[in-house]
């Protein structure tokens, strides 16, 4: 009968333990990616800075378009602000003159995507806020 119970006990303790086991842990995965690092750009006290308003063909939807263009003119180094209007298909850039071109502002948002294209591009000393 002694034997009977410590038989008993080891079973119910093995079913207990496996029992328990249930309870799912988290897997930790490990990914390697590629490094960015977001140098900000410096921006030159004495540089002499432009503004610049254009229109902006091509764009469907405000998060994906409007920012992805932001973004990438930002990055240009002597950018000094940029702010894309998705509803009114207008972009306002001031940069640094003697580092950005208008030429390069053109091109930055052509290679965003290929079916926007720069419209009316002109200097303006204030930015339009209507």
């Amino acid at each position: 009968m002694n034997a009977f119970k410590n038989i008993l006990l080891v079973i119910v303790t093995f079913a207990l333990m496996v029992a328990c086991k249930n309870e799912a842990k988290p897997e930790l995965k490990t990914i390697e990616t590629e490094e960015t690092s977001m140098v900000a750009n410096t921006l030159d006290q004495d540089a002499v800075y432009t503004k610049a308003e254009f229109g902006i063909e091509g764009m469907s939807c405000a998060i994906g378009c409007a920012k992805t263009i932001e973004k990438k003119l930002a990055k240009l180094d002597g950018v000094k602000s940029v702010k894309v209007d998705f509803n009114k298909e207008l972009a306002m850039v001031e940069y640094d003159q003697a580092k950005v071109t208008r030429a390069a502002l053109t091109a930055t948002v052509t290679k965003a995507g290929e079916v926007y294209k720069v419209k009316n591009m002109k200097t303006v000393d204030a930015f339009s806020n209507e």
